[in-house]
Formats: C-alpha cells, sequence, structure tokens
C-alpha cells in the first residue's frame, strides 16, 4: 500500500474566482486514479505526536512578507464573507528561499499532486468544499459569539486553511469593543505543524489585517503594509499590532499540531482551561470539514470528537459540527457512516445542510444526549 491518495473530489484548491455568487463548489473536476481500498497509517512509521507550539515563537518565525487571494462565500442570499488565503506558490517560494522544500517530507507532499500522503501530510494547505458549507451553517448562529450565557470556545480539528475558524474570528472582531464577548478561544489543530505556521496563523493575520482596514479600525502601520494589492508586510509594527488586538478583544489562539490520541485531547483541555475564569461557563463548538475521509480517520476522529464533547460538557454546552461528503469514493468513509456511529455511542445528531448538486455533501450537528 503506498499511502499516497489523490481524491476524485478535488485534485486542486477551491477556485475563489468561481465563488462571487455561487454555492462554492466549483472546483477542479479533474478526476483521478482510485485510491487503495483503505487509508490507514503506513506500517512501521510511527504517526506524529501531539504537540502545542507557542504563538510568539510561530509570529517570529513568519516571512517577511506573504501574499493573497480572498475567497467570497456567498451567505445564501444572506451577505458574503471575504475569507483571506495565503497562496500556495507563496509558501513554495519561501520553502525554496529557506532551502527547506522537504522538511522531512511533509511540506512538498502537501504542495504536489497528492491530496493526502498517509501519515505525512493530511490536506492541510488546500481548502475543501465542505469547510465552505461548515462557514455557512456556522453563519446562522453567529449570536454563540456574543451570547452572555457562556463563554464561546471553538475547536477545529483538521483546520489546515482554518476557513470556519476564520469566519467565527472575523465576525468576533466586527462586535467592536462595545459588544465584545467576554473572550473567545480558539484551538487550531492540524497534523502537519508546517500547515499552521505557513498557512493557518497566516491566514489569521490577513484576516485581522483587512477586517480592520474595512472597518477603519487600524492604524496607518497596518494600512501602509497593505498598500500593495494581495501582498501584507509583515513587520514588526504589524505583528505588534496584531497580538495588542488579540489582547484587546480577549481573543486567545492555541496551535496544537499531530495525530488525535489521548494525549492529543489532554492537550486541548490544557489549552481551554487556560482561558476559563472562574464562575464562567464554557459554551463550545467542535468543528471538522473532511476530516473522515477512510475508516481509520473515522474511527480516530469520532473517538477525538466524543471524548471532547465529553470533557467539556460537564457543567458546559459543548457540540460538534461535522462536514463531509456523502462517500469518499475509493477510501471508504462517508458521512453517513459517522452519524451512524455516532448515534451508536448515543449522540444526538441533526442534520443541518445538505448539497446534492455535484459531490454530495452535508453537514450535521452532533451532541450528547442529556
Amino acid at each position: 500500500m503506498s499511502g499516497q491518495f489523490a481524491f476524485s473530489f478535488a485534485g486542486d484548491d477551491i477556485d475563489e474566482e468561481d465563488q462571487v455568487g455561487t454555492n462554492a463548489t466549483s472546483i477542479s473536476t479533474k478526476q483521478t486514479t482510485a485510491a487503495p481500498s483503505s487509508a490507514f497509517p503506513v506500517a512501521g512509521k510511527p504517526l506524529i505526536p501531539a504537540r502545542r507550539h507557542d504563538l510568539k515563537k510561530m509570529l517570529s518565525e513568519l516571512p517577511s512578507k506573504i501574499a493573497y487571494s480572498v475567497l467570497d462565500v456567498d451567505l445564501d442570499g444572506n451577505g458574503t464573507v471575504r475569507l483571506p488565503r495565503r497562496e500556495l506558490w507563496d509558501v513554495r517560494v519561501q520553502l525554496m528561499a529557506e532551502d527547506e522544500g522537504g522538511v522531512g517530507g511533509e511540506a512538498e507532499s502537501g504542495l504536489g499532486s497528492h491530496d493526502v500522503k498517509t501519515g505525512v501530510y493530511e490536506g492541510g494547505f488546500k481548502s475543501w468544499e465542505s469547510s465552505v458549507d461548515l462557514v455557512k451553517v456556522l453563519a446562522q448562529s453567529q449570536s454563540f459569539l456574543s451570547s452572555q450565557d457562556g463563554t464561546p470556545c471553538v475547536i477545529e480539528l483538521g483546520c489546515g486553511t482554518a476557513l470556519p475558524s476564520l469566519a467565527l474570528f472575523q465576525w468576533a472582531a466586527a462586535l467592536g469593543p462595545t459588544g465584545q464577548p467576554s473572550s473567545l478561544s480558539i484551538v487550531l489543530a492540524d497534523y502537519n505543524p508546517t500547515v499552521l505556521q505557513l498557512v493557518t496563523l497566516p491566514n489569521f493575520i490577513l484576516s485581522w489585517a483587512l477586517q480592520a482596514l474595512q472597518h477603519q479600525q487600524t492604524s496607518s502601520i497596518v494600512a501602509d503594509a497593505l498598500s500593495s494589492e494581495g501582498e501584507l508586510e509583515l513587520s514588526g509594527g504589524v505583528i505588534q499590532a496584531f497580538e495588542g488586538f488579540l489582547t484587546e478583544r480577549n481573543i486567545t489562539l492555541h496551535f496544537l499540531s499531530g495525530a488525535w490520541s489521548p494525549e492529543f485531547v489532554e492537550l486541548v483541555k490544557a489549552s481551554q482551561q487556560s482561558v476559563l475564569r472562574s464562575g464562567f461557563r464554557q459554551r463550545t463548538v467542535i468543528l471538522g470539514a473532511e476530516t473522515i475521509y477512510s475508516p481509520f480517520a473515522l474511527q480516530s476522529f469520532t473517538e477525538t470528537v466524543f471524548s471532547l464533547m465529553e470533557q467539556q460538557a460537564q457543567g458546559n454546552e459543548a457540540e460538534a459540527l461535522i462536514g463531509a461528503k456523502k462517500l469518499y469514493f475509493g477510501v471508504g468513509g462517508s458521512l453517513d457512516d459517522f452519524v451512524m456511529k455516532a448515534r451508536g455511542l448515543g449522540a444526538v445528531i441533526d442534520q443541518l445542510r445538505e448539497e446534492t448538486e455535484g459531490v454530495r455533501r452535508g453537514v450535521v450537528r452532533c451532541a450528547l444526549r442529556p
């Protein structure tokens, strides 16, 4: 078994030029060779261990400039959310300049022709259709961010470019100082640490800078840094302003990499405890898009989601929103399999969205029974 997969559902990244005014499902229709019948980890190759990454250290390792494009997501006729994403060609340029094109094979695989290379790269450099579906579902419940019923906490598993979390981050930022939540905690988890460093964190900085510019909430330093169309200068002043914004709005970003495991769950728990204040309840939303593409991924993801819900639900509210395809041809995963497994474990499942055009997809809500 090669452990390399090129799924027929998306050989390329979502094309932002096809998103305006559409249902955001236009992607490459190129068909690829069917993958092996299962996608288990490579025999004899250990999975990447769970690890927490320090935000300040990550910020210090950013390049001096990043190029980006903007994905416009039509919220089913209720406006549009603009989600900036670092360009993949810009990631390649950075890696070539640093002469680290391999990074243990991880970045090279992610920037090549493979959607997934099991045990090495799990698809985080690209934006997938179901992440856009999650954005549309989340747009209908933005009150979660400003509710006084509990501290809002977001955990995005397999975040990659983190489109759903970026949308929540933007909506929270738009509330302004007078309407801000008591705090907002966002845990961003991806199997590959290079994905977090090269695209996830840059996307949050881009999102903050463009949002601030749009609402005229930015300093001249940030405005000047965005003077070149499609580029953001990451000067020391810009980084300091970004950190200042997070502090002012009481928003915390946590970055975790590695395989889903009991150790991973403990790291998430520690991240959440670090931001909760005594006497405050917690409202947690766990997000996952395209995370159940194989039987192994389905099993591991389901165990992790339930561990997190059980942990978070002790006196607090917790639910999971899962976006996936109805069937991942050639590898055996499916949204229906997750629903069946979750119900078998006693969860309540509600279907929130279904896409029937093109490759069939859906979004479900998963919660523990009271």
